[in-house]
């Protein structure tokens, strides 16, 4: 191991979000491509990069997401949000496994979920400990990366986490919804998890208030026919509400 090379590519990673094995190779002439996918294997375990197809992210500017402060957010909208979620407990049946987003509309639906033998997954800690009032669900927490501005688990440790869990129905929330963009989110390891969960979910209940309408973040997750309902709190747009109904998408305003 040369430790030299290494607090190298350390450094271009704190400073940059993408490092490409191209970009390494002219630094490091002598130095074979395999030893230099080595590094960034060493730097994805250490958890300050993930590994892409040409080189490396780094996690110090993946992890800054654009999305507003959580507790900024949490008092925002609340009546639309306890709308929305007293909606979105009618699709959960006794004995299910039901997966729940981080976000602060999830906290409402934490909040009012009936307490009945659930099995219940989520990748928000503060949802979990809100689930927890409760004495009949399982709470499953996914374990991985907590990223400060959302409350929320992700990363490979998550994904990983999350490949052996069945899921029926998953609450999913998006940071920005729009025709074009689709549902996205402001942060890159979080979109991955999502996309995770939305292929392995049977059913796909999107809970957003009209503040995340044509509000659109880097990262898309989903479009409108990887769902199947949307609870909302007023009227969707024209476009996106024919879209949705192309593709037998149900609309509910709460």
């Amino acid at each position: 191991m040369n430790t030299a090379r290494r607090e190298t590519i350390k450094t271009l990673l704190n400073a940059k979000p993408f490092v490409s094995l191209h970009e390494l190779e002219e630094m490091f002439p002598h130095v074979s491509s395999m030893t230099l996918r080595r590094d960034i294997e060493y730097f994805e375990v250490q958890g300050e990069a993930i590994k892409v197809r040409g080189g490396a992210r780094s996690m110090k500017f993946i992890t800054t997401s654009m999305e507003d402060a959580f507790n900024q957010r949490l008092h925002e909208n609340i009546p639309a949000k306890d709308r929305i979620a007293e909606q979105a407990i009618k699709y959960i049946e006794t004995g299910r496994s039901i997966f729940i987003d981080s976000g602060t509309t999830m906290m409402r639906l934490a909040v009012v979920i009936p307490d009945e033998r659930l099995t219940i997954t989520t990748t928000g800690p503060n949802i979990a400990i809100e689930l927890l009032k409760k004495n009949q669900p399982i709470v499953n927490i996914v374990g991985g990366m907590l990223n400060r501005d959302n409350i929320s688990v992700s990363g490979n440790q998550a994904l990983r986490f999350l490949n052996d869990f069945n899921i029926d129905v998953a609450f999913i929330t998006p940071s920005g919804t729009s025709l074009h963009n689709g549902l996205t989110s402001g942060n890159y390891t979080e979109c991955e998890l999502k996309k995770m969960v939305i292929e392995k979910a049977r059913k796909v209940v999107v809970l957003m208030d009209a503040s995340k309408l044509d509000k659109i973040l880097p990262y898309t997750f989903c479009n409108l026919a990887d769902i199947d309902i949307i609870i909302t709190d007023k009227d969707l747009p024209e476009d996106i509400t024919n879209e949705a109904i192309a593709n037998d998408v149900e609309i509910i305003i709460a």
